[in-house]
């Protein structure tokens, strides 16, 4: 069992009882931050803040933890809902200010990793498009040409040996 760390006292009532349900549905799941960032679109480091209460997860990070979890989706909608009116301004924004850093001067915060989905995700499409060009390319490859560089329209039928032969026969007459 994950041992979480207290939520902050700041958070809102609405927003505590979001984040504890969402906790419980982890848990439920049995899967590590790791595994729930496998199956799901967001990053492990962003699984840790939502279920810290430091930041207001997305709308779509509450459905997949429910569908994963076998949890109410009409009710843990509904607490997202409360959550997101209640949640401290600002605190729902993804970090784009400087972050102190350990000497302390401020230091630019990097955006999260795309997880494995998205990377996957990203592949397949860039593949998928090669495939496209290529078969693109290869038609227009294919197509025969005029003399001044256009392409011509292919023939309605294709002419058998014997209609080929009789008319080459034609041809060389002595």
């Amino acid at each position: 069992m994950t041992r979480w760390q207290p939520l902050p006292a700041t958070l809102p009532r609405e927003a505590r009882h979001l984040v504890e349900q969402l906790r419980v549905l982890k848990g439920r799941t049995g899967l590590s931050l790791a595994g729930l960032a496998r199956r799901t679109a967001y990053s492990k480091s962003s699984w840790q803040r939502y279920l810290n209460g430091d930041r207001l997860p997305p709308r779509g990070a509450t459905q997949m933890l429910g569908r994963l979890a076998g949890g109410d989706q009409a009710r843990l909608l509904a607490l997202w809902e409360l959550a997101e009116q209640a949640w401290p301004q600002g605190a729902s924004e993804p970090a784009a200010e400087a972050a102190p850093g350990p000497a302390g001067p401020a230091r630019p915060v990097e955006p999260a990793k795309p997880s494995i989905g998205q990377r996957r995700w990203r592949t397949a499409a860039l593949a998928a498009s090669a495939l496209a060009a290529l078969l693109a390319a290869g038609l227009w490859w294919a197509l025969p040409r005029r003399a001044d560089g256009s392409a011509a329209a292919r023939p309605g039928g294709v002419l058998s040996r014997a209609c080929r032969s009789t008319r080459s026969s034609r041809s060389r007459r002595p």
